[in-house]
């Protein structure tokens, strides 16, 4: 069993977490609580430490499961010969875990960042299993109309210095603690739970892998898994969604969330104009109520079309 590391705040991490052989590889997850299962699934270079506050708030109520995507958080960190780090897999990743762990009906999904395309990705191919569905600056679908490609990533995986830095410096990861709170800064304890599991070159593999599987055109070997997740979107359009939004996000700004919101009209919406990337870190205490709300089964549990804005 993975541990957390000694030096970590464990008041800010309580859990006792789980792990389930996927591939060859240890999976690890965190399963608190009971009743319909709530799975929440994180993108780079994060882990389930960015959902420590959703568990602790929806576990009274729910089946709250968190994954740690291979290559990330307690997982393990196998190398590019064991394992491929495209999108495809982490979709069947996820599946499989859900299969073993026996949390397949009436799921509610929330997805931040890399995690839009992987959850959105599973749920869209048994969508008559999809309760509700959370979506937290993030995509699973190209870049919508006049948005370009974010410079940084093309940098860092174009250029032989941008995964040095990555993998030498963990700059990516640092760096995210640095841009993707715009509210307010992230604590240090926090900050060092981010960190925690990137301490090496070789714990860092799948944060420059995932920068490298964004898929930019049709050469690339994760673009046609890319296009079916955005084809297969229609299939959710029934499951109610809510969304919560940073607007300063660098990468899924504004442009993403209106692209969401053309897709899927009938969405709850929360947005947070100052709000950055890491939007629990930046506004974890005004969501987590709301969400709690929306995945609950009373009467204003989904409120169709609502807009919220909030400074």
């Amino acid at each position: 069993m993975p541990s957390l590391p000694a030096h970590l705040d464990r008041s800010l991490y309580p859990f006792e977490g789980k792990v389930c052989e996927v591939g060859g590889h240890r999976m690890h997850y965190l399963d608190e609580g009971e009743g319909d299962p709530v799975v929440l699934v994180h993108g780079n270079p994060t882990w389930s430490w960015m959902y420590r506050r959703l568990v602790t708030e929806l576990a009274p109520h729910h089946r709250v499961i968190a994954v740690d995507h291979i290559g990330c958080g307690l997982s393990d960190k196998p190398d590019d010969d064991a394992y491929p780090y495209t999108l495809e897999r982490r979709i069947s990743d996820l599946e499989t875990l859900l299969e073993r762990i026996g949390a397949t009906e009436r799921i509610s999904w929330v997805v931040h960042d890399w995690g839009g395309a992987i959850g959105l990705g599973a749920a869209s191919r048994r969508p008559e299993r999809a309760r509700r569905i959370v979506v937290m600056n993030t995509s699973a679908f190209g870049l919508p109309d006049k948005t370009r490609f974010p410079p940084i990533l093309w940098w860092f995986r174009h250029t032989p210095l941008g995964g040095m830095l990555i993998r030498g410096l963990n700059l990516f990861c640092r760096g995210t603690m640095v841009i993707g709170c715009r509210r307010s800064r992230i604590p240090a304890a926090v900050r060092a739970g981010y960190l925690a599991p990137y301490r090496s070159w070789e714990s860092r593999r799948a944060i420059l892998r995932f920068v490298e599987d964004i898929p930019t055109n049709r050469h690339h070997r994760s673009w046609r898994t890319l296009l079916e997740v955005e084809a297969r979107l229609d299939r959710l359009r029934e499951v109610p969604m809510q969304l919560f939004w940073g607007d300063r996000d660098p990468v899924f700004g504004r442009t993403f969330r209106l692209e969401w919101r053309k897709r899927f009209p009938a969405l709850e919406a929360t947005v947070f104009p100052r709000g950055g990337h890491l939007i629990l870190e930046d506004a974890g205490e005004e969501i987590a109520p709301r969400l709690a709300r929306f995945l609950g089964d009373g009467p204003d549990a989904v409120q169709a079309g609502r807009f919220e804005l909030i400074p």
